[in-house]
């Protein structure tokens, strides 16, 4: 559980200009984060358009970030799906060799009570190989897992070790901290912009999109929070909070993808229903970036 404590980062998937996997900018991106100091990268997950990929490209991507990164950092696979039998049988047929944990979405669309997302999380942690990250999203899968519900399955299942809490509430995040019994299990942000408050209330880190384009900053900082030194912490803060509003503005990986293609890491392609950023809100990121990068 020691090696998800700090910033991993949800790693975009970048395309080249037919909109192929861009296999050499996925290893500049790698490369990029971890001389950028990141504790550990997570594979396929929504940041990646994992949605959008066939399973050939998939293998290629984690094939990918698994020989860049050749043991560096633990990594996080992305393994979801509002089909309980689909993520069974993924993780019975998938090769997870080189992967440490998987971090897997409360399910989608249907919007199954509390107890079927219990039962559902349930059956993953009867299967899976691997410990297991639980990932409450409900701005985009319609459905709140509840602090009773993951206090439930972390109690009663010790290879589910944390929870990726996205839902943009703090205070459901401190819930979790003030309910948890189990010294071990990791409370992560999964919201860039109440990640330093949630790791000073308590919480682990964070699984951040940020701190993939700004990584030294944003990892000084959570690192400050942890131990404690909530001055200088707050001072990144604050001089990252309009960037990180921006990349979410239009949608995600749009925002950070407009970044990494002004490191020159990537291409700024994205595969449809997504589309690039505006022109104006592209200008106003630059700015923004060029200001931070220069501090």
């Amino acid at each position: 559980m020691q090696s998800f404590i700090g910033t991993g980062v949800a790693l975009v998937t970048p395309f080249k200009s037919d909109l192929s996997v861009d296999v050499e900018a996925l290893q500049k991106l790698v490369e990029f984060s971890i001389d950028g100091g990141v504790e550990y990268l997570v594979v396929l997950g929504t940041t990646g358009e994992s949605v959008t990929l066939s399973k050939q490209e998939k293998q290629l991507v984690k094939r990918t970030v698994i020989e860049t990164n050749k043991n560096r950092l633990p990594l996080v696979l992305g393994v979801g799906d509002n089909n309980t039998q689909t993520v069974l049988e993924e993780l019975n047929s998938e090769n997870l060799e080189g992967f440490h944990a998987i971090l897997s979405v409360s399910p989608y669309y249907n919007k199954p009570t509390q107890e079927g997302i219990y039962q559902h999380f349930k059956q993953i942690a009867l299967h899976s190989p691997l410990p297991i990250l639980l990932y409450n999203v409900p701005g985009r899968t319609a459905s709140n897992m509840m602090p009773s519900t993951v206090i439930r399955l972390a109690n009663e299942f010790s290879n589910i070790i944390g929870i990726k809490e996205a839902a943009g509430d703090i205070v459901q995040g401190m819930e979790l901290i003030r309910q948890s019994t189990r010294k071990d299990f990791l409370i992560i942000s999964g919201d860039d912009a109440i990640a330093l408050p949630l790791v000073l209330a308590g919480g682990a880190g964070v699984i951040s999109v940020i701190g993939q384009g700004i990584p030294q900053l944003f990892t000084d900082m959570i690192r400050l929070g942890l131990k404690g030194e909530n001055k200088k912490a707050f001072k990144i803060q604050y001089q990252i909070m309009p960037i990180i509003d921006m990349i979410f503005e239009q949608g995600n990986p749009a925002g950070i993808k407009e970044i990494l293609k002004l490191e020159g890491i990537i291409g700024n392609e994205l595969r449809l229903p997504l589309v690039n950023v505006d022109e104006n809100l592209a200008g106003r990121i630059e700015r923004e970036y060029r200001k931070l990068v220069t501090q």
